[in-house]
């Protein structure tokens, strides 16, 4: 493939992350199963309150996310104070901060310690945002996350960057692993897990984001950045467990603990002895579908067979739009 198609597929990955945050609303569909907890194990409803004390034993605890979903984001928050609210004292680690982040992180939670004027408080706001370069984000993906801080901050609660630096994924993304130099090697941790057949199930997972559109060296690539960052951040959940005080609760993107892989079984990988669950936050699909479509097993040679995630909470979905559809005539004459 050539030059142009290569930078073609690059400027189309941001679009459609783009689009899928700033698509507008289509008619929603009601569906009985928004709004419940599943045990997918037992294929049961769950409670809130059985949901939290069932997890509050675990030591660290995924809340995984579709990023821009608001009521995900609500439900993060309600899980949080309801595991305070048992008397544990969580520490928070987002995917979306680097582990350099954590002192700014952590500056902003002392704030909390003082009394601020509605002012002041803007202001370290802003200098908060600015530091971890959120400035240049959307005010609303901003918001979700500065809630879930703001929490810590009310509750001095430990937190925590667990991801790569910004500007290290794009250079991976860019150059490959072998492509970067030995010092920025570095500063990267590996579990040194390596199996073809999960490398193939994420190739199939780029090109399918990319509607159908495959370019191996791009995937190579972005596999190199997907394994490097599920490695530093399993390297960096452990270290939060070795020094936190009550359960780790970690804010990430679904794509990165489901079926107990990514960042979960790397975290086994370092240290078998953690207890990990995790609470897939999951969007109704486009079109009806029964409780089990949601919950079958990947089936990967080599892996356990195993459902999506330990609970299912599902929700709205966002929006019922194809983010392809606009994309349509462009890649069919680039494929052409």
């Amino acid at each position: 493939m050539n030059r142009l198609f290569f930078l073609f597929l690059i400027f189309f990955a941001i679009s459609i992350i783009q689009s899928c945050a700033t698509t507008k609303k289509t008619l929603m569909r009601n569906d009985p199963l928004i709004g419940k907890i599943i045990d997918t194990q037992s294929s049961q409803i769950v409670d809130f309150e059985s949901l939290i004390k069932d997890i509050s034993t675990y030591d660290v605890i995924y809340l995984s996310e579709k990023h821009d979903n608001p009521e995900q984001h609500h439900i993060q928050q309600r899980v949080i104070l309801g595991l305070i609210e048992t008397g544990l004292n969580p520490t928070i680690g987002f995917e979306f901060f680097s582990m350099d982040n954590t002192p700014d992180l952590l500056n902003f939670v002392d704030s909390g310690k003082v009394s601020h004027s509605k002012k002041i408080e803007k202001i370290i706001e802003t200098d908060l945002r600015k530091k971890l370069r959120w400035d240049t984000q959307s005010d609303q993906m901003w918001q979700y996350y500065y809630d879930l801080l703001s929490i810590a901050k009310n509750e001095s609660l430990l937190v925590a960057g667990i991801d790569l630096p910004g500007t290290l994924k794009k250079r991976i993304t860019r150059k490959g692993i072998n492509g970067i130099t030995p010092i920025e090697k570095e500063q990267i941790f590996s579990t040194e897990l390596s199996d073809e057949a999960y490398k193939d199930y994420k190739f199939s997972i780029f090109k399918a984001v990319h509607c159908g559109m495959g370019h191996e060296k791009m995937q190579a690539r972005l596999y190199d950045t997907w394994v490097a960052r599920n490695d530093k951040m399993a390297h960096s959940i452990t270290r939060l467990y070795k020094h936190g005080k009550g359960p780790i609760i970690i804010i990430i993107g679904g794509g990165h603990t489901e079926y107990g892989l990514g960042v979960i079984n790397r975290v086994t990988a370092i240290d078998k002895t953690i207890k990990q669950v995790n609470i897939a936050l999951r969007e109704i699909s486009v079109h009806p579908s029964e409780l089990l479509d949601y919950i079958l097993p990947l089936k990967l040679e080599g892996f356990k067979k195993v459902p999506p995630a330990d609970f299912l909470w599902f929700t709205q979905r966002v929006s019922y739009a194809d983010p392809c559809e606009e994309f349509k005539k462009s890649l069919q004459k680039m494929k052409n």
